[in-house]
């Protein structure tokens, strides 16, 4: 019997990752929009490209949450845009309300599934998502930290002319602008990134890693990035259903890990198919370690006013 994998949210970043998914073989797919017409025309346009792709797997799409039964993975991607005139608290408050549904929908249909948050602000829907579904800590993350490190590679290995298979980095704290890229733990070739560029350029990267998303919606002009964060979850989704205990950065709810509880934040995680297997806690530089602090406070401050 295939695995199922079931994404609740069909935009960009919903529909190019049930493509991914479909056509790496990976697992049947259940798309949920509130745009019924439009996800279900997604899902026939998906299923058309499989004779010539060359997979057999099942792609359903609906406006209704029936679709999501029994699913291994649900991956939740639904949530507002930031409009004109939209605080930020506004917009937590609406996408609160969107995460704890899906959620709680999650619950009834697919009780054995992982979960796995994009809807923003990443930290703080994860959060919810866990409360919401009762579910234990390990099954319920978000998508952040993994993004995030491959744009910091890709900047790296663009700037030494080296392969970025090659650059090993991890990002920590919110996914947003007080997220900590790990220089201490940064690496290239297995030399550490603060022996081959000057600590200017390593700053100078660090800022455009933290401003790549904003980069991409200025030059869009409409929407955000969909490519990248597409394949971030795809990675994260494969970890899981082919057990590969990668450690990945993502967004977990931690208990007593780095000294803090009741919070979700990006820290690096070895990921299999029980979902979080471990939370590996590594030693931070002290400038590190305070950012990541700072990070984890103005996470917790923004929680508080939808729980």
């Amino acid at each position: 019997m295939a695995r199922k994998v079931s994404i609740i949210g069909a935009g960009n970043v919903g529909a190019t990752l049930a493509m991914r998914v479909l056509e790496s073989g990976l697992a049947d797919v259940a798309l949920i929009d509130i745009a019924g017409d439009m996800v279900r025309g997604k899902a026939l346009d998906l299923a058309d490209a499989s004779p010539i792709v060359g997979h057999e797997l099942k792609i359903t799409g609906g406006d209704q949450y029936d679709v999501i039964k029994d699913s291994d993975i649900v991956v939740i991607t639904a949530g507002l845009a930031r409009k004109p005139g939209m605080s930020r608290e506004d917009l937590i408050a609406k996408n609160a309300e969107i995460v704890k549904a899906a959620s709680k929908y999650i619950k009834d249909l697919a009780p054995k599934a992982i979960v796995i948050i994009v809807t923003n602000p990443l930290d703080i829907m994860t959060h919810i998502s866990q409360m919401a579904t009762g579910f234990d800590r390990n099954k319920v993350f978000g998508m952040a930290g993994v993004l995030d490190g491959s744009r910091m590679i890709y900047l790296i290995a663009e700037e030494l002319k080296v392969p970025r298979s090659s650059v090993k980095t991890f990002i920590l704290g919110s996914h947003g602008d007080t997220m900590i890229p790990l220089v201490s733990h940064t690496t290239v070739g297995g030399k550490p990134l603060k022996n081959l560029l000057s600590l200017d350029k390593i700053t100078e990267i660090v800022e455009r890693t933290r401003n790549r998303g904003a980069e991409i919606v200025s030059l869009f002009g409409t929407g955000s990035a969909y490519y990248s964060p597409s394949a971030a979850v795809f990675s994260m989704i494969e970890c899981v259903l082919n057990d590969r205990k990668e450690v990945m950065a993502v967004s977990a709810c931690l208990d007593g890990e780095y000294g803090l509880k009741d919070i979700a934040v990006g820290v690096p995680c070895r990921l299999g198919n029980s979902g979080i297997e471990e939370i590996v806690e590594l030693k931070l530089a002290a400038e590190e370690d305070a950012a990541f602090r700072k990070s984890a406070d103005a996470i917790r401050e923004s929680t508080k006013a939808v729980l």
